[in-house]
């Protein structure tokens, strides 16, 4: 048998209401020479019975105690065959030709470590929302990926094996496991990894255009979780400085800015107009430059944000409807 060309690491834990559109929107895929690898990162709901009931050969499920998303991408790529990496979120879905354009685009381009594109929202059922993420593709600097993380999500990259591999380093705990993303973090492991990538000069980050990745917005978070997701990006930015501190030192306080703004949109998802608020306030004591740099985007959070606190609930959710066509997505 020959190695497929692009490996899918899909990690899965207790998501049996989304395993199936993605797994369905991998094998709807134009270009059909990939394998999938799912790791069952030892949820306790019916996602692994689902995914058994596939009989497609291209489909490999390994088990593995719960260790995390970062955990389960790195069991994935250590059981990769493919000379491309795809991750894909397990409640995320892609486009038909998402796989066929970039691996026409790395093909191309073999500076290029990782391709990526622009992703459309999708709410809890599947439907559209009318808002999705359209990053800067070209000129990628380390810079624009501390501040402002064009690839966007998990599920929007497509990474040459190789560019993986150059930075890749033993487990604190477990020397002779190989580890690419850091285990410690349960969230932000996809930026720590993507920094510490481009700060090496190897390889180009480069997006392609169209909207090829629908990332699932799930709402109901609490408060708490946002910051968790502080602490996890502060986290980040103290272990960059440790190898890095020039770097860190320049961009920090525009990239806090930045993560702020990004908190504060999260907030209004969850419905938390005043936490919102809070967190553009603190966002502008930093640091101009969201402000400054994307006012429509900043302006837009301000307003969405304002109108959460004070308006009622009734009319914050049909003026969302119009905005968005869903839930509110600042």
């Amino acid at each position: 048998m020959t190695n497929p060309s692009i490996t899918v690491v899909m990690p899965v834990y207790n998501v049996e209401k989304y395993i199936v559109a993605a797994i369905d929107s991998v094998l709807a895929q134009t270009f059909t020479d990939f394998e999938i690898v799912i790791i069952d990162d030892g949820g306790t709901d019916r996602s692994i019975e689902i995914c058994e009931s596939y009989t497609d050969p291209r489909i490999r499920i390994i088990s593995q105690k719960n260790r995390g998303l970062a955990g389960a991408r790195n069991t994935g790529i250590l059981q990769s065959r493919g000379e491309y990496i795809a991750f894909l979120d397990s409640d995320d879905i892609w486009e038909p030709e998402k796989l066929a354009l970039h691996k026409i685009h790395l093909d191309s381009n073999p500076r290029i470590g990782i391709s990526y594109s622009g992703s459309q929202f999708i709410d809890e059922q599947g439907a559209q929302l009318r808002q999705a993420q359209r990053p800067k593709l070209e000129n990628i600097t380390a810079k624009d990926i501390l501040t402002r993380n064009p690839i966007g999500n998990g599920s929007a990259p497509v990474i040459r094996k190789s560019a993986l591999e150059v930075i890749a380093f033993g487990h604190h705990e477990e020397p002779q496991r190989i580890c690419f993303f850091d285990e410690s973090f349960r969230q932000s492991e996809d930026i720590e990894l993507w920094i510490r990538l481009a700060l090496t000069g190897r390889f180009a980050f480069e997006g392609i255009d169209g909207l090829l990745t629908r990332y699932r917005i799930v709402t109901g978070g609490l408060s708490a979780n946002i910051a968790a997701q502080y602490e996890s990006w502060n986290r980040v930015i103290q272990k960059t400085s440790g190898y890095a501190p020039e770097f860190i030192a320049q961009y920090r306080d525009e990239a806090r800015a930045y993560q702020l703004r990004y908190l504060a949109r999260r907030a209004v998802q969850m419905g938390e107009g005043a936490f919102a608020l809070s967190l553009l306030k603190e966002s502008l004591a930093i640091s101009y430059a969201p402000l400054l740099k994307e006012p429509v985007k900043s302006c837009t959070t301000l307003v969405a944000a304002v109108m959460m606190r004070y308006l009622p609930a009734n009319i914050v959710e049909k003026l969302a409807m119009r905005w968005t066509g869903g839930k509110v997505a600042a």
